[in-house]
């Protein structure tokens, strides 16, 4: 059995796109989730809907769609693919000051869509912390990750 490797290295280390031709089209979706913590005050604020700059979740929720819309732009080595959904959802829990980002991506291609999901998530918890960090720069984000995969040759991944 050969030994597990990048696949955006070559045989001599450099950088590369994966080349995915030869890949079957097929359905692919991502699930990446991510929490940001806060002040109770700023948790309250944006559960309120009454922050100064606006709907912060509206705002987030936008943001983590277009990201994920952009990945290619922002991650080195990343296809540009044509995303056939892209969903940003907020769980607040309101025992810890936090609140829960999930996204989810689809994608019928050649690749997976987890770098999307990811990008999605951290770039809505980005925008949270950013519309809000006038009242709370101790919030912490934390905790991104891929959640679940499906599609592809490699099949379905679920976290444990």
């Amino acid at each position: 059995m050969s030994e597990p490797r990048f696949t955006h290295l070559d045989e001599q280390g450099q950088a590369r796109m994966v080349d995915v031709s030869d890949k079957a089209v097929t359905t692919r979706t991502a699930t990446a989730a991510g929490s940001i913590w806060m002040k109770p005050e700023t948790f309250a604020l944006i559960r309120s809907g009454a922050a100064a700059k606006g709907d912060v979740l509206a705002t987030a929720r936008i943001a983590g769609i277009m990201a994920a819309k952009r990945t290619h732009e922002l991650v080195p080595l990343c296809h540009p693919l044509p995303i056939t959904k892209a969903e940003v959802t907020f769980e607040p829990q309101e025992a810890d000051s936090r609140i829960d980002v999930v996204a989810v991506v689809k994608v019928d291609g050649k690749t997976g869509v987890e770098m999307e999901a990811l990008t999605a998530v951290s770039v809505a918890c980005l925008t949270l912390y950013d519309m809000c960090k006038a009242l709370d720069r101790g919030m912490r984000i934390g905790d991104i990750r891929v959640v679940e995969k499906t599609g592809g040759k490699s099949g379905t991944f679920r976290q444990d």
